[in-house]
C-alpha cells in the first residue's frame, strides 16, 4: 500500500451498524409528524445525511414544514437506541486493522455520538484521535459537502489523489469524489437493500465490496492501477 497516503472510513453503516436503527427512528418521527415513509424509504433514498438535511429535504419535497424539535427528539431517541443496541459489523476489527497506511474517520455523526458507538462496539483504538466529525469542522458542512475530507487530508498530511474513501451513500461518495478522492463502495450494513452496489458505483465509487475481508485485496489491487500518478 505505499502508493496510498490515507484511507479514510465512514462510520454509519460502514464501521458500525448503525443506519438501520437510525432509519426506524427517523421514519417513525417523520411519520408521527404527518409524513408516512418507511424506513427502508429512508435508507435507500437519505442516508448518509443529516437528519436536519433530511426532514429540509422532505420538507420541500412534501411542501410541508415540520417542527424544529423533531431534531432534539431524533437526537434523544438515537442515541438511546444506538447505547442500547449498536453493534461493529462483522469483520470490521480485522479490516481496518490490516490497513498498513494511515487511516481516519470522517462523519456526519456528531462526536459524542462518535465515541460513543465506537468506544461501545471497541473500535475507537484502531483509529485513536484521527476522528473527523464533519459538523465540529471549520467549515461545519456536512457531506456531500467534500469539506470534511479535505479537512482530515489535511490534518493527516495526505494528498486527495492518494487517498481512499469507503462509504455505504451516495451523498458520501459525492462528498469524497468532490474532494479529488477514490472511493469503495460498502454494502455490508444491515440497511443495504436490492441495487445499493449499482447506485454507489453510479455515485463513483470505482468497486463495491460486501465483506470486510475483501478490503485489503481490493485496496492493493486499486493502489497499483495507474490513476495514482
Amino acid at each position: 500500500m505505499d502508493d496510498i497516503d490515507l484511507v479514510i472510513f465512514d462510520c454509519d453503516g460502514v464501521l458500525v451498524d448503525s443506519e438501520v436503527i437510525a432509519a426506524r427512528v427517523e421514519a417513525d418521527l417523520i411519520t408521527k409528524a404527518g409524513y408516512p415513509i418507511s424506513a427502508a424509504e429512508i435508507s435507500e433514498t437519505y442516508a448518509g445525511l443529516t437528519f436536519r438535511d433530511i426532514l429540509l429535504r422532505v420538507e420541500k419535497e412534501a411542501d410541508m414544514p415540520f417542527q424544529a424539535t423533531l431534531i432534539e427528539q431524533a437526537r434523544t431517541e438515537m442515541e438511546r437506541e444506538l447505547r442500547r443496541s449498536v453493534q461493529a459489523i462483522e469483520g470490521v476489527h480485522e479490516a481496518v486493522a490490516a490497513v498498513e497506511t494511515k487511516r481516519c474517520i470522517c462523519s456526519n455523526s456528531r462526536s459524542d455520538m462518535l465515541d460513543m458507538m465506537l468506544t461501545k462496539t471497541g473500535i475507537k483504538p484502531l483509529f485513536g484521535a484521527d476522528i473527523f466529525a464533519a459538523l465540529e469542522t471549520p467549515t461545519a458542512k456536512p457531506k456531500p459537502a467534500p469539506d470534511v475530507f479535505l479537512f482530515a487530508a489535511e490534518k493527516m498530511k495526505a494528498d486527495p489523489r492518494r487517498t481512499f474513501a469507503i462509504e455505504d451513500s451516495v451523498h458520501g461518495i459525492h462528498g469524497a469524489k468532490a474532494a479529488g478522492m477514490r472511493v469503495i463502495g460498502f454494502t455490508g450494513g444491515s440497511h443495504s437493500y436490492p441495487g445499493h452496489g449499482d447506485l454507489l458505483m453510479e455515485a463513483g465509487a470505482e468497486t463495491v465490496i460486501r465483506r470486510w475481508a475483501e478490503l485489503k485485496g481490493v485496496l492493493g489491487a486499486l493502489a497499483s492501477w495507474s490513476e495514482i500518478a
